[in-house]
């Protein structure tokens, strides 16, 4: 049976920290409009910053519909997921806002995220500079759990760098135009990231 929690307390945080991936929903308001349920991966892209705060570090990539949400209306929930053989659920549901770089609290939220700065001791993180797009920072109103029986126990293999080899190879002026090209409005039209960056 579920359970609703205050904040996210010692053993939430162990286990937040423990999952290798998480999942973002987000959807536009009213009737018209595509829900969006994105998986997010990568070592180092998720830091608890309260008890009911947390962020994670979003990567360039072909959409922007969290952001372009999140700017409308700013719900979010994130679901982590026990992928052992110890089955549980944990959804964080709150209000998103995105930091963007060049954002007066950029440097201290991007700080969290040391694999992404180029600044980890860990030689397989694979979230590089390059990626960075926003900080993606939810207040939580509601911590639940839920038993996760259903859920398939399975192994991480390794994790992908195809992504941040990808973002990489591009110099910040080919991102500027893929941003600008891909990332400026959601499917549903609603705008996203404001500038190339």
């Amino acid at each position: 049976m579920g359970k609703v929690y205050t904040g996210l307390d010692e053993r939430l945080r162990q286990f937040i920290l423990a999952q290798p991936v998480f999942f973002v929903a987000t959807a536009p308001s009213g009737d018209d409009g595509h829900v969006n349920v994105s998986p997010k991966g990568y070592r180092d892209t998720f830091a608890i910053l309260g008890s009911r705060t947390v962020a994670y570090l979003d990567l360039t990539g072909s959409g922007a519909e969290t952001i372009a949400h999140l700017r409308q209306n700013g719900r979010i929930t994130i679901m982590f997921c026990s992928f052992t053989e110890t089955p549980k659920i944990l959804r964080l549901q709150g209000t998103g806002r995105v930091v963007l770089p060049g954002a007066p609290d950029w440097d201290a939220l991007s700080s969290r995220f040391p694999a992404a700065a180029g600044r980890s001791p860990d030689p397989d993180a694979v979230a590089g500079a390059a990626s960075r797009r926003a900080v993606i920072v939810a207040d939580l109103d509601r911590i639940a759990d839920s038993c996760g029986y259903s859920v398939p126990v399975m192994a991480l293999v390794t994790e992908r760098d195809l992504l941040n080899r990808s973002n990489g190879r591009k110099t910040p002026g080919t991102l500027d135009t893929y941003r600008a090209e891909r990332n400026m409005v959601s499917i549903d039209g609603l705008p996203a990231l404001t500038r190339p960056r």
